[in-house]
């Protein structure tokens, strides 16, 4: 009935098409900023929510933001972003696989790495919004770029980018029926993210009382192996056929424990420029957007040497090397790491630090016996919330081709 209602919309208020314009003709926008992080009165009993790609959301606005001062919007090159606009990440690794767009309902600031436009009165908020997020991937495809440890927008191509502007009440109309779409795929989230944190949470004390009671020895990373640092390479460099790769990103995004095929291979060219992790190595992410991120591992049971990227720790011993995997997942290696992840705009931990890290070293016999165990436990895990992940996948594919059909419109010839 919505659908239909829309079409007729369509064939009354623009039936020979609709304009398309660059999303710099759409708004006024802004960019973000970081005030001085040694100015300690800027951070101190802010009251102004200060976004950074990791707030992001549908909308942007809750407890865990941080925040700043009036003297910081003033002092600073941070501007302050005026609610009804749209937020967006155009600078992060999260831009390797979304497009990440949220309304902002309230004043805020933006960090450096992120823009927000404010659109003109004849485009809603939140039609834009919907629109950005179906177009993410087109915006990915034609305007990011690589470049040092992050993925970022090109500016002037994203203000170039062309979105289509169907008169007013169109948009309510779409706005109107994808919001009561996203509400309800949000109540089915919430349902099945909480059965499936329960079983999570489960697993996750399991694992961290075999680890722990599994022997009295302890080790730091140092002295049970070694840890070396791998070489870069870039997604300018990934291939369809070439040498078997590994990037930092892939280890908090892609992979799970264990792995033994790599999902991206590079240039053969490059193969003498590379460091490799031989089979039963473990490989660490030594840069993440979160503390959390930095230090996850992923033991490499392939059958050949797999290259590993600069922001990544091969480490080598004589352990096995999905116990090691475990290991570094339990609360107690977090709590370790935290005292040496640097806590700049990216977070990164070096060779050093996660060398001075300790886990329980209990005997080979024992170690093969806590993977197996896990790898059964999880195998449970997994077959009892496999449905659940898949239940909310579909829903979400459902609302995306919805949306996608709510928002092709036939473009006005000029």
């Amino acid at each position: 009935m919505s659908m239909n209602h829309i079409n007729e919309l369509i064939q009354e208020l623009c039936p020979v098409g609709v304009p398309f314009e660059p999303l710099a003709a759409i708004g006024q926008w802004y960019g973000g900023g970081t005030p001085s992080k040694s100015k300690p009165e800027y951070w101190l009993d802010g009251s102004i929510p200060w976004v950074s790609p990791k707030d992001m959301g549908r909308r942007i606005v809750d407890s865990s933001v941080d925040t700043i001062t009036e003297a910081a919007i003033r002092e600073s090159a941070t501007k302050l972003v005026p609610p009804t606009s749209v937020a967006m990440v155009v600078r992060s690794s999260i831009l390797d696989h979304t497009f990440p767009t949220a309304l902002v309902p309230v004043p805020v600031a933006l960090n450096q790495d992120m823009k927000a436009v404010v659109p003109r009165k004849d485009v809603l908020a939140a039609y834009l919004a919907h629109t950005l997020s179906a177009c993410g991937a087109e915006i990915l495809r034609t305007t990011s770029k690589s470049g040092g440890s992050v993925t970022s927008i090109n500016s002037p191509q994203l203000l170039g980018f062309r979105i289509p502007v169907p008169p007013l009440k169109v948009q309510q109309e779409i706005v109107r029926v994808l919001d009561r779409f996203t509400q309800l795929e949000a109540e089915l989230a919430a349902e099945l993210a909480a059965e499936l944190e329960a079983r999570r949470r489960q697993y996750a004390y399991y694992r961290d009382t075999l680890v722990r009671d599994g022997g009295s020895k302890r080790a730091r990373l140092a002295d049970l192996g070694t840890l070396v640092r791998g070489r870069r390479f870039t997604k300018s460099d990934v291939v369809e056929s070439g040498i078997p790769s590994l990037h930092y990103g892939e280890i908090y995004t892609d992979y799970g424990t264990w792995a033994d095929r790599a999902l991206r291979q590079v240039r053969a060219e490059l193969r003498d420029q590379l460091r490799y992790a031989e089979p039963g190595s473990v490989v660490f992410a030594g840069v993440g957007e979160t503390v959390e991120d930095v230090g996850k591992a992923v033991a490499w049971l392939g059958n050949e040497p797999i290259a590993a990227h600069d922001d990544t720790f091969v480490f080598a011993s004589d352990l096995n090397p999905t116990y090691v995997a475990y290991a570094v997942q339990t609360a107690d290696f977090h709590r370790q790491k935290e005292r040496h992840v640097a806590r700049a705009k990216v977070k990164r931990l070096s060779a050093a630090g996660l060398g001075a890290i300790e886990i329980p070293v209990p005997s080979i016999q024992e170690q093969e016996r806590i993977v197996m165990v896990l790898g059964r436990f999880h195998a449970l895990v997994n077959d009892i919330s496999i449905g659940l992940p898949a239940e909310l996948s579909a829903r979400r594919k459902q609302y995306a081709h919805y949306r996608d059909r709510l928002l092709t419109f036939k473009e006005l010839s000029e």
